[in-house]
């Protein structure tokens, strides 16, 4: 399963091919509270379909309509793009269900040859991540390396957005744990690797949108060469399996390694790792183990939702003193003392 912005750019690319005007539509700039962040896009055709969200769905109304009525070169000024900001009053914010004092604005960009969609798409698909450059007096986009996750910028002259990868997740081990783990991480929009060398294991293990790697899991590791939009979570159990990859994975810019076990495993694990491998200390401090947000979970849909809340935490940025994991949740469950001097001291 594609992520949202692919699934908007491939679309807009595609109705173009179709020559079908198109706008593709920016989150550029919010002040106060506003549904959908910077650098959120959207696609609109000229019969009003659309794909991707700029708000709860009352500004996607008042464009739809616009472009219906008026025709795309209309709403944006022949072939150049424009900017539209929602919610500066407090009849529109309530007009358009903005929430309160919240504004929004956006760049519309009809598209064309010089959007360089295809270029922008291919290189997502190749894990680079890339600085647009729109020239908002021409139309014409400019492509170049760039960070990911940078915020949008939009002066009188252009906008600059960022676009990279998909966010992967690499799934150590075939399970009914990893069949959910994966079902919830489809859902979230991240590209799904499962790696099993174990065919008993695979033989009935099948899951749509899912690819299955029959590599031994450090070998796999090592040839995809994990960036910092890549999770890894060791679920085997099998030390021969688990340790291996998470050897290469404590050692890539994987933004999450984790594995699951008690908290007496997990003490293991880590020392065969220090101990036998050489694995320096901050890399092991590094390691999530056991995996997951404590949730008192105890089925393998629970776990599997634990662990994915935690990836997707560490994805967003959320420190821990905000979360609490398994390890220190089980703690302070067992031991209701240690929640109290938990919560004196955060």
């Amino acid at each position: 399963m594609e992520d949202l912005d692919t699934l908007v750019l491939r679309t807009a690319l595609a109705w173009h091919v179709q020559r079908l005007p198109v706008i593709l539509v920016t989150v550029a700039r919010t002040w106060g509270s506003s549904p959908r962040p910077p650098g959120s896009l959207m696609a609109i055709n000229e019969r009003g379909e659309t794909v991707g969200s700029v708000s709860g769905g009352c500004i996607e109304d008042d464009l739809i309509h616009r472009v219906r009525d008026e025709g795309v070169q209309a709403v944006c000024a022949g072939d150049r793009p424009v900017v539209l900001r929602y919610g500066i009053s407090a009849d529109q914010a309530h007009r358009f269900g903005l929430p309160c004092g919240g504004t929004v604005e956006l760049v519309l960009e009809p598209v064309s040859a010089h959007s360089r969609l295809d270029e922008l798409l291919l290189a997502c698909e190749q894990r680079r991540s890339i600085q647009r450059t729109l020239d908002l007096q021409t139309g014409h986009a400019a492509l170049q390396a760039g960070q990911f996750d940078g915020l949008p910028r939009l002066d009188e002259h252009r906008l600059i957005t960022y676009l990279g990868p998909q966010a992967r997740i690499i799934v150590i081990g075939a399970s009914d744990l990893s069949r959910y783990l994966c079902q919830f991480a489809l859902s979230l929009g991240f590209e799904v690797i499962i790696c099993d060398p174990r065919e008993e294991y695979r033989a009935s293990w099948q899951l749509p949108g899912v690819m299955v790697s029959e590599e031994m899991p450090d070998d796999l590791i090592l040839r995809l060469q994990p960036d910092s939009r890549t999770a890894i979570i060791a679920l085997t159990h099998d030390p021969k399996l688990d340790d291996l990859a998470l050897i290469d994975a404590l050692q890539s810019q994987a933004f999450y390694v984790g594995a699951i076990g008690s908290r007496r495993n997990s003490e293991q694990r880590r020392e065969r790792l220090r101990t036998h491998f050489d694995i320096a200390e901050p890399a092991l401090q590094a390691l999530h183990g056991p995996a997951g947000l404590y949730i008192a979970s105890k089925t393998p849909v629970e776990i599997a939702l634990s662990i994915m809340a935690e990836i997707v935490a560490v994805k967003n940025g959320v420190s821990q003193p905000l979360t609490t994991p398994v390890i220190l949740g089980k703690a302070m469950h067992e031991n209701p003392l240690l929640a109290v001097l938990q919560a004196e001291t955060t």
